[in-house]
C-alpha cells in the first residue's frame, strides 16, 4: 500500500474517530460495541501510519480490522448509523483500492449463507481479528472456536471436533504452516478443510501452502463475502467426507455382521469369496481336485436315545463346535454337516497345493481333541463318544448347488461317494485314507498302518485305504 494512500486512509479515520465517539452512546449495545472496535482498529492503524514503525503483517492486520469492522456497520438497518454511511463507504472502498482487495460495500451482494451445526477454529494471534472472525461468523449461526497461537490451536483440535480451520500463516512460534502440516499429517485431521488466512502475496509462498494441504488461500484484508462461500465449499466438502466415512463405516458393519452371521453356517472362504466376488454367488461350479473329509461319531443314535433333547444338543454342539474350528484354522471348508457326521473340504474355494497334508493334519489334530471333549462330557454327566475319519483326494466338481431362492456351496461327484464309503469302514479313533491322498502326501511327513482293501457298495473296484498313526514328528 502506497504511503500516498495510506495518507488518505489516515485523514480519512481521523475525520471519522469523532463522529463515532458522539455515536457510541445513541446507539444499540450491539452496534455500540462494533462502532467501539472500528473506532479502536481505526486509532491503532492512524499510530501505525504516523509512527511508520509497523511491518507489513501488523499493518495489513490493523487494515483488515477497520475494513471489517467498518462492513459490519454498513450493514446494520440501524438508522442511527445514517451520518457515518458515506465516511464508511468511503474507507471501505479506498481501503479495498489501496489493498486491491474486492469491495463489499453493497449490501445487496452479501452472502445469506448460515452454517448451523458447523464449529470453525479460528486462529490468529492478533485479537482484533479473532474478534472481527468471530462476530462475522455468529451472524451465520456457527459456533465459533478461537485460539491465538498454533500451539493452542492444535491443544483444541485434539479435544474439540472441528469442520473447519481459518489460519494465519504468521505467527510467533508455531506457525500456521507447521499447524497445517501437522493437522494434514494427522489421519484424524486431515479431512478438516483449511483455509490459509495471510498478507503476505508471496506466491511461492501460496503454493507452499497449498501443497502441503491447504483448501484456500485468502489475502488479507479479507473479504466478507469471498470467505462465505470459501467456507460454505469447505464444510460441503468436509460434509460429504463425513457422509462417505459414515457410509464406510456401515459397510464395514454391515460386512462384519454377515462375516459373523454367515460364518456360522458356512466357511470364512466361502464368505470371503462371496464379498470380494460377488459373481459368486451364480450358480454353476468348476472341477476342482481337492481332500474330501468325512467325519462321524460312531453309534451315536444309540448313545443318545435315552438322553433328554438338552444334553443331546449339548453334546453334538460341543463335538461340532471344536471340530469346525480345528477344520476351519486348517483351511478346510465344511460343507454340510449331517447329525453328528461333518463333511469337509480342503483346496476349494480357495486353492492349495498341499490340501491332502492340510486335511491329515486337521484330522490328526480332531483325533487329539477328542480327549478334552470327553473330559468336558464326563464332567457334564454325558456319554464318552468315538469318533472316525475318512480322507479322500480327487476331482470334484465345486460351486453353488440349488436354486436361485435358495443355495450352498458344495461339492458333487464320484468321489464324495468313495469318501462316504471309506468312512463305513472307519473303525472308532481312526483316521483311514485313499491311496490317491496317500500319494499326495509331501515326503514322510505322516506315519501310516498297513494298507487294506475294501469292497464298497456301488463301487466296482476295490479301494486300497491306509490308517494314520501319527505324524512322523511325533514318531
Amino acid at each position: 500500500m502506497s504511503k500516498q494512500a495510506l495518507r488518505k486512509v489516515s485523514q480519512l479515520g481521523k475525520r471519522l474517530i469523532p463522529t463515532l465517539s458522539a455515536l457510541r452512546s445513541a446507539c444499540s449495545d450491539d452496534l455500540s460495541e462494533d462502532i467501539v472496535s472500528l473506532k479502536d482498529a481505526m486509532e491503532r492503524l492512524n499510530t501505525m501510519i504516523e509512527g511508520n514503525d509497523a511491518n507489513q503483517h501488523d499493518r495489513l492486520n490493523s487494515i483488515a480490522a477497520v475494513k471489517g469492522y467498518a462492513e459490519m456497520l454498513l450493514e446494520s438497518e440501524d438508522e442511527a448509523i445514517a451520518p457515518l454511511v458515506k465516511g464508511l463507504t468511503e474507507m471501505t472502498e479506498l481501503l479495498s483500492t489501496a489493498t486491491k482487495a474486492p469491495s463489499n460495500t453493497a449490501t445487496s451482494n452479501r452472502s445469506t449463507e448460515t452454517f448451523e451445526d458447523c464449529t470453525i477454529l479460528i486462529v490468529d494471534d492478533m485479537p482484533e481479528n479473532l474478534d472481527l472472525m468471530s462476530r462475522l461468523l455468529r451472524k451465520m449461526d456457527c459456533t465459533i472456536v478461537t485460539a491465538n497461537s498454533g500451539d493452542a490451536a492444535l491443544t483444541t483440535l485434539a479435544t474439540t471436533r472441528v469442520d473447519l480451520v481459518l489460519l494465519d500463516l504468521v505467527m510467533p512460534g508455531t506457525d500456521g504452516r507447521e499447524v497445517l502440516a501437522r493437522i494434514k499429517s494427522d489421519e484424524h485431521l486431515r479431512a478438516i478443510p483449511v483455509i490459509m488466512i495471510s498478507g503476505r502475496q508471496d506466491m511461492d509462498q501460496i503454493i507452499d501452502c497449498i501443497q502441503v494441504g491447504a483448501d484456500d488461500y485468502l489475502l488479507k484484508p479479507v473479504n466478507a463475502v469471498l470467505l462465505t462461500a470459501r467456507i460454505k465449499s469447505g464444510i460441503e466438502r468436509k460434509r460429504w467426507h463425513d457422509k462417505e466415512a459414515t457410509y464406510r463405516e456401515q459397510l464395514e458393519k454391515r460386512e462384519q455382521f454377515i462375516r459373523q452371521t454367515f460364518g456360522r453356517y458356512i466357511s470364512d472362504a466361502i464368505v470371503e469369496e462371496i464379498l470380494e466376488k460377488p459373481e459368486g454367488l451364480k450358480l454353476g461350479g468348476d472341477l476342482r481336485n481337492v481332500t474330501l473329509m468325512m467325519s462321524d461319531i460312531r453309534s451315536f443314535t444309540t448313545l443318545v436315545e435315552h438322553l433328554p433333547p438338552e444334553q443331546v444338543m449339548a453334546l453334538l454342539n460341543r463335538y461340532l463346535g471344536k471340530m469346525t474350528d480345528i477344520i476351519l484354522h486348517h483351511g478346510g471348508t465344511i460343507d454340510e454337516f449331517l447329525g453328528d457326521a461333518v463333511l469337509a473340504a480342503f483346496g476349494a474355494p480357495s486353492v492349495s497345493a498341499d490340501h491332502a497334508t492340510k486335511a491329515v493334519n486337521c484330522a490328526i489334530q480332531m483325533q487329539e481333541a477328542m480327549a478334552e471333549i470327553n473330559a468336558e462330557n464326563i464332567a457334564d454327566g454325558l456319554p464318552v463318544i468315538e469318533m472316525a475319519i475318512a480322507l479322500n483326494t480327487g476331482e470334484v466338481v465345486a460351486g453353488n448347488i440349488g436354486s436361485e431362492r435358495r443355495s450352498k456351496y458344495g461339492f458333487v461327484g464320484h468321489q464324495v461317494n468313495v469318501t462316504s464309503r471309506i468312512e463305513d469302514d472307519a473303525r472308532p479313533h481312526e483316521i483311514l485314507i485313499s491311496e490317491q491322498t496317500y500319494r499326495a502326501l509331501n515326503g514322510d511327513q505322516f506315519v501310516a498302518g498297513k494298507s487294506r482293501t475294501i469292497k464298497a457298495k456301488g463301487i466296482e473296484e476295490l479301494l486300497t485305504v491306509y490308517p494314520i498313526v501319527g505324524s512322523s514328528f511325533n514318531a
